[in-house]
């Protein structure tokens, strides 16, 4: 039996994602005029399948979910022209190619290993491990101090589109998020029927329309190493680099990191943090209350 979506129709991932690509690239950007009568944002279906070199008919059947499998060679096009850089290509060819249907089957818990769970207490600086679906899964007093966000059982999607304290401690969050909504879809890939990301993925639809604009979109990045703007409550502004690095012998958990210029001011405010994070209403981690619903029902 073919799997629906929320509304009641049959799931069509690669149609979805085809068209809302579409509707992201301008006439203009490739090679087309504007026209005046354009009724759909983006290209429109038979222009697509022109610039792929593939006949209109057959590019509808794929938006409408009646071809499934188009080949190597059609997906790569398609990319091209809806220009998808090559985590998106990725992405795409992941959806076009067949998947054997699975059993249904418990996940497995996300432990962070032991080696790990030391070097958050030795490393010295804001540090924190996050599973696959960006739950925290363990971090550092200094991480505690620094961002209202970084306990365990939280989750990071949900801290940044609900948390006002979080959005607050970002000034660049409305161009950050949709980053992250994209680098949360890369690291999905196709299990987006997972039982943890249709839980997230639907409470943070109904919460937030930042974030259902954002997943609409359908972007797919890679997430990198980057350079974050903070304003602490008590430290004031801090310029960091925040580094993601996946822990080995794990399924896509990663240890992220926050560091700043040797000698800089960010530096030394950094410094200050230990005085901050010894102070008992920073860290609470075994208090119920401050977990997400999903993580206090598991400890249940």
């Amino acid at each position: 039996m073919a799997r629906v979506s929320e509304d009641g129709r049959p799931e069509n991932r690669l149609g979805d994602y085809l068209r809302a690509r579409r509707e992201l690239v301008t006439p203009e950007s490739v090679g087309l005029p504007p026209g005046r009568s354009r009724r759909v944002p983006g290209l429109r279906r038979e222009e697509v399948a022109m610039l792929a070199g593939i006949s209109a008919d057959y590019y509808l059947r794929l938006e409408q979910g009646r071809d499934r499998n188009p080949s190597v060679q059609v997906v790569e096009a398609l990319a091209r022209v809806l220009q998808l850089d090559p985590p998106a290509t990725d992405y795409l060819l992941g959806l076009a190619a067949p998947r054997r249907r699975r059993t249904a089957r418990r996940p497995r818990p996300e432990r962070v290993p032991p080696e790990t769970a030391q070097l958050l207490e030795v490393i010295g600086l804001p540090a924190y491990v996050e599973g696959r679906f960006l739950d925290v899964l363990a971090s550092n007093a200094l991480a505690r101090a620094l961002i209202p966000g970084a306990r365990p059982g939280e989750n990071r999607l949900r801290s940044l589109f609900l948390d006002s304290a979080e959005r607050a401690l970002l000034p660049e969050c409305d161009m950050l998020l949709p980053r992250l909504v994209a680098g949360f879809r890369n690291r999905v890939g196709g299990d987006v029927d997972d039982p943890r990301v249709v839980q997230l993925v639907g409470e943070l639809s109904l919460a937030s329309e930042d974030f259902r604009q954002a997943w609409a979109r359908h972007d797919v990045k890679e997430v990198h190493g980057k350079e974050v703007l903070l304003h602490h409550p008590q430290l004031g502004p801090l310029t960091l680099s925040l580094s993601k690095l996946t822990v080995q012998g794990t399924d896509r958990i990663t240890l992220v990191v926050h560091h700043a210029e040797p000698g800089s001011e960010s530096a030394q405010k950094l410094a200050l943090l230990g005085s901050l994070a010894a102070e008992p209403s920073l860290h609470r981690p075994d208090d119920p209350s401050i977990l997400p619903r999903h993580a206090a029902e598991t400890r249940e």
